[in-house]
């Protein structure tokens, strides 16, 4: 059965690639052969040169391996913290909708 994978948007694909190429160079700046990183990661090398690739169909959770071979997994918690469009929302209190009271059970 083929995989259904879904289409990215370019910006979204922009990132990835430099999310990998980011990846890439903080192991070469550690001085980390991919060899390394991928068994310290559990993962195959090939695994590795997607990541490095910034490809769409590697699950987030090998990205996060990878950055914490690489002492850089606190980063993931700056993702989405500052979320200034939610706030906005959140603050401009948006009325919801109420729903009518139950109607007594006879």
């Amino acid at each position: 059965m083929a995989r259904k994978t879904t289409i990215q948007h370019p910006s979204v694909q922009r990132l990835l690639r430099e999310l990998g190429e980011n990846i890439r160079l903080a192991r070469m700046r550690r001085r980390f052969t991919m060899q390394l990183v991928a068994e310290r990661a559990g993962m195959s090398r090939t695994t590795l040169r997607a990541i490095e690739k910034g490809e769409p169909g590697v699950t987030l959770g090998a990205y996060a391996n990878v950055l914490h071979c690489l002492g850089l997994h606190e980063d993931l918690a700056l993702i989405a913290q500052d979320d200034e469009l939610g706030r906005k929302l959140q603050d401009a209190e948006l009325p919801t909708r109420t729903r009518a009271p139950r109607k007594p059970s006879s």
